[in-house]
């Protein structure tokens, strides 16, 4: 009888199949899913002591799996080391010091999370459970270690205050910073504060130096502006989780959060705005009248702001002695963040000899005002001006007091003027340089903010003219 040729093909290809196939099963027969898995040594005394500490897990998988490694005591509590991790098929090695996955024991009454522990002494059945990622059933394999001599106290975060909770790091002076107070109940080997933004990345805070060293039990404090003091710009506004995490030398870690909120961060930047045409500072002479007269008991009547076309001019003044010198200039907020001030408000005029404290005006760390100052001034800018009054700026409320403070926002410009009663002669310094500034008071006046637009004022003295006769 003869057979079709296709048939013969068929079952030729399938017995060399069948072949192939019993010889691949002979020479790598299927494993085991968990291949071996072992404690090296079975005993250990985890108190940091540096002898016999740790000891190492080994095991190894044929496949792809999830691997759970747990230890139950001999009164059946379960700790938890690692849970559902994936792994690839291979060798693996892991040192363990005896801490596991947080828990706290029944008559404790602890504030915070307790994120990694040290079990009791005791002897424990550990037990290694592999998960297959594809078809077949999970694996597990048991062994038993002793925790013995594990001493070491919890390390704990006993206080743990931020305050204000609510802060505006924008160097105005008003809940610029916030205060972060932690102790801890024990000497540790790692203190980390940081913030977590609601992507989780983690923006670190500094420690104040000062008080406890680095490690040391007790109080320690942190000092948070959110970098704007070193010239960088704040994490964006809004709500924060503040972490607090204390680690010791075992490995044990704890933990604290609170909330903290950012209003209105942002490194401040203005400058006063040069001008396309004429003077970036008009500087000119105006009579002076009685009712300008301000002091600490009020406010005198203000100047009008200089409008002629023909005061924007660079040109020296020059002017009687006992009348006023008048300026105009222009803020500009370019930065990110509203920018407080405080009086006199504009329009204000100065006898030679004040201050703006001798007007009531004292100086408010944070606040942004323009100042004028001339050779034969006693201090350097001695006459200040705030950016505007309650008609022409923003009112922004301190979460912490209350209060309501006056901001120009960004973006925005606002002219400034005033005027100074020059009562004051000096034949060695006339003419005299007169300029303005734009001063951040106890922060900084900026380079390209002091010693702007520069002008030459000649005072002519009581019976002089402007063409030098009687």
């Amino acid at each position: 009888m003869r057979y079709p040729i296709g048939l013969i093909v068929v079952s030729a290809a399938l017995a060399l199949a069948l072949v192939v196939s019993g010889g691949v099963l002979l020479l790598d027969p299927p494993r085991d899913l968990i291949v071996s898995a072992a404690f090296e040594p079975a005993t250990i005394s985890p108190n940091a002591d540096g002898e016999d500490d740790v000891t190492r897990f080994t095991y190894e998988i044929s496949r792809p799996a999830w691997v759970s490694l747990t230890f139950t005591a001999e009164d059946g509590e379960e700790f938890i080391f690692r849970d559902r991790q994936p792994r690839d098929a291979g060798r693996y090695n892991v040192l363990f010091s005896g801490v596991v996955d947080g828990f706290t024991l029944p008559d404790e009454d602890i504030t915070g999370e307790v994120v990694r522990r040290l079990i009791p002494d005791g002897v424990y059945t550990w037990r290694l459970t592999a998960e297959p990622q594809g078809d077949g059933d999970p694996a597990e394999q048991t062994g038993t270690l002793t925790v013995q001599d594990g001493a070491a106290e919890l390390p704990l975060l006993v206080e743990f205050s931020v305050q204000p909770d609510v802060f505006m790091p924008n160097q105005d002076g008003i809940a610029d910073r916030t205060q972060i107070n932690v102790f801890v109940n024990v000497d540790h080997e790692q203190l980390n504060v940081f913030l977590l933004n609601a992507d989780g990345e983690q923006l670190p805070v500094v420690r104040r130096e000062e008080g406890r060293r680095t490690g040391e039990a007790g109080r320690h404090l942190y000092d948070y502006e959110g970098g704007v003091d070193i010239g960088a710009d704040p994490p964006p506004d809004g709500v924060y989780t503040v972490v607090a995490e204390v680690r010791d030398a075992v490995g044990q870690i704890t933990r604290r959060t609170a909330s903290l909120e950012i209003r209105n961060g942002g490194k401040p930047r203005a400058e006063i705005r040069g001008q396309n045409v004429g003077a970036t500072v008009v500087f000119v002479a105006r009579p002076y009248d009685e009712r300008y007269f301000s002091d600490s008991n009020g406010w005198g009547e203000r100047i009008a702001i200089p409008d002629d076309p023909a005061d924007t001019s660079a040109l020296p003044v020059t002017m009687p002695l006992g009348d006023m010198l008048v300026f105009k200039l222009t803020v500009d907020n370019y930065g990110p963040t509203p920018i407080r001030t405080s009086g006199p408000p504009p329009g204000t005029v100065y006898q030679f000899s004040q201050r703006a404290s001798s007007l009531g005006a004292l100086e408010q760390s944070g606040v942004w005002r323009v100042g004028i100052d001339c050779e034969t001034a006693e201090e350097s800018y001695r006459w200040r001006w705030g950016l505007g009054d309650e008609e022409t700026l923003q009112t922004i409320e301190d979460p912490v007091t209350g209060n309501t403070y006056l901001y120009l926002p960004p973006g925005e410009r606002i002219v400034v003027w005033g005027g100074i009663r020059m009562t004051e002669f000096n034949p060695f310094a006339n003419p005299q340089v007169c300029w303005a500034g734009l001063i951040h008071e106890d922060v900084a006046i900026t380079l390209r903010n002091n010693n702007v637009g520069r002008r030459e004022v000649r005072i002519l003295p009581v019976g002089e003219t402007t063409d030098g006769g009687e």
